[in-house]
């Protein structure tokens, strides 16, 4: 024996275990289709024509909206000079100088010995006297100047309806309409005044 380890060989194949071995072949050319390229090239600049218009489209509402919002802002600070305007008028006419005089024009006249109650046990401080129409009611009081200018209550009614009676009245067949044209006021011709601050 010798020292050599044997070697096994590889069984010989059998005809009937081969599998045959298949040839490649092209395959057969079904009709080549052409492609309708200007289809697509239609719809490609169809779809960004749209976008185009679509876009300009967004941009002219945009613009709309911001003029919009922008008469808005203008009609808010138009509407709140406004209203404090409308307020300061308030404030003058419930001004103690405004309640005053509307009372004096009422025929009221204040009393120089006041006379305080003292709700918690109802006493009475100070003696009570008739009141003196001699005494000036707004003597004492600082003058207000935003009430210079303020019309009388009663002459305002009396205007109002005046202007209602006047509007009621039917004229005549053959009378002619009163010329009803406001006029406006005239500018001062030196421009505007201005205050001396100096």
């Amino acid at each position: 024996m010798s020292a050599l380890p044997a070697q096994s060989l590889p069984a010989p194949r059998r005809r009937g275990d081969e599998r045959p071995h298949r040839r490649l072949r092209p395959v057969p050319e079904t009709g080549a289709r052409t492609r309708p390229r200007l289809v697509y090239a239609v719809i490609a600049l169809g779809s960004i024509g749209l976008i185009v218009v679509a876009q300009l489209l967004f941009s002219v509402a945009m613009t709309e909206g911001a003029y919009e919002i922008d008469a808005y802002e203008l009609k808010q600070i138009e509407l709140a000079r406004e209203e404090q305007k409308l307020r300061e008028q308030i404030d003058a006419l419930e001004s103690p100088q405004s309640i005053a005089q509307k009372a004096e024009a009422l025929g009221m006249v204040p009393n120089s010995a006041p006379v305080f109650l003292q709700l918690s046990n109802g006493a009475v401080f100070g003696q009570p006297t008739a009141a003196d129409g001699a005494v000036a009611g707004s003597s004492t009081l600082v003058p207000n100047a935003l009430i210079d200018d303020v019309p009388d209550d009663r002459a305002v009614a009396g205007a109002a309806a005046g202007q209602t009676g006047a509007a009621t009245q039917q004229p005549e067949a053959g009378a002619t309409a009163p010329d009803a044209s406001p006029v406006a006021p005239v500018p001062p011709a030196e421009g505007l005044p201005t205050p001396a601050t100096h």
